[in-house]
């Protein structure tokens, strides 16, 4: 009897660790980060990678589900930026920093007793990620840059080619609601947004072409960008002067000439058809000794949705060192 309870218990153990092998439970929370309370959200198994979203002012949730590839290799670390997706609004706007950004990363990766990890941010998240390994490069292990910029002044001529591209009677008009203001206009709900017209245009007729090329997500709307916006963040630090231009606090960041200093491994990886135009990634990858770059084919700036495979074999081989 002893001996067929234990076969019984070594059975049920069997069964237990084989179950629990394909299943990727989810931790969320919120880290006391200077002042502001950062969400979190962790899922997977194994070294830990961070993920820092773009916008300013989207959040975590476009990442999924394209990313939870990587879940089965790496402990995966999503937040939301202070102000922006489930984290804490601030009154004070002026605290909606890259600094203050990168530091509410590096609050979350202590709160969380990760160790050194590995660091992936994607478009304006990029930003937020040099940031971080400037001041604290020693808690890294790998950075990924997702299609960013390290130069507001080269960033906003890439958006001024973009501008260039639409046709001429949208860009007209583009141009004439600039002229006239972006913001309160049309009924008081609307004021702190952009109007639905400009939205179409600039983030439809304009970004499109430079978001999607080998897969256009069915279900992308230009318009959602008015609602899924942290909007006080967003003019902060974008500006208030339409999406094809930054002259918010991003203006500060001029950080072509000390790209030298990262000295962890990188990888810099961006689409063929990206709007954070592929001739600044090559820049990085020129400033930064040893660093890796990879040129999505047939991508936008979504690379992870337009060629999801090549994007998660880059980034898990990159991190897990084969």
């Amino acid at each position: 009897m002893k001996t067929i309870t234990a076969i019984l218990i070594l059975l049920s153990a069997v069964c237990t660790a084989q179950t629990a092998s394909n299943v990727y439970p989810i931790q969320e929370g919120f880290v006391d980060a200077n002042g502001a309370l950062v969400y979190y959200m962790t899922v997977g198994r194994g070294s830990p990678l961070m993920i820092v979203h773009g916008g300013p002012g989207a959040s975590h949730d476009y990442f999924l589900p394209y990313l939870l590839p990587l879940a089965r290799h790496n402990k995966l670390i999503f937040i939301d930026e202070r102000g922006s997706g489930k984290s804490e609004k601030l009154q004070d706007v002026s605290k909606y920093t890259v600094g203050n950004m990168a530091d509410d990363c590096e609050a979350v990766r202590q709160a969380l007793h990760l160790g050194k990890i590995s660091l992936l941010g994607h478009s304006y998240g990029g930003v937020v990620v040099q940031a971080y390994a400037f001041k604290y490069q020693q808690n890294l292990t790998h950075l990924i840059l997702g299609s960013t910029f390290s130069s507001t002044t080269e960033i906003n001529q890439a958006l001024a080619k973009t501008k260039a591209a639409m046709p001429a009677d949208k860009r007209s008009r583009v141009d004439e609601l600039e002229k006239a203001g972006l913001f309160n206009k049309g009924q008081v709900w609307e004021h702190g947004r952009y109007p639905e017209e400009y939205a179409k245009l600039a983030w439809g007729v304009g970004y499109f072409p430079y978001l999607y090329q080998n897969r256009p997500d069915p279900n992308y709307d230009p318009l959602s960008g008015n609602t899924n916006t942290s909007w006080d963040l967003y003019r902060e630090m974008w500006g208030s002067d339409g999406e094809f231009v930054v002259d918010g606090n991003l203006k500060s960041v001029e950080w072509v000439g000390k790209l030298w200093m990262i000295k962890v491994p990188t990888l810099i990886i961006v689409g063929d058809h990206d709007e954070s135009d592929p001739i600044m990634s090559k820049e990085m990858n020129a400033k930064i000794k040893g660093s890796k770059l990879v040129i999505v084919p047939n991508s936008g700036h979504m690379t992870f949705v337009d060629q999801p495979d090549l994007f998660i074999e880059s980034v898990s081989d990159f991190v897990n060192g084969k």
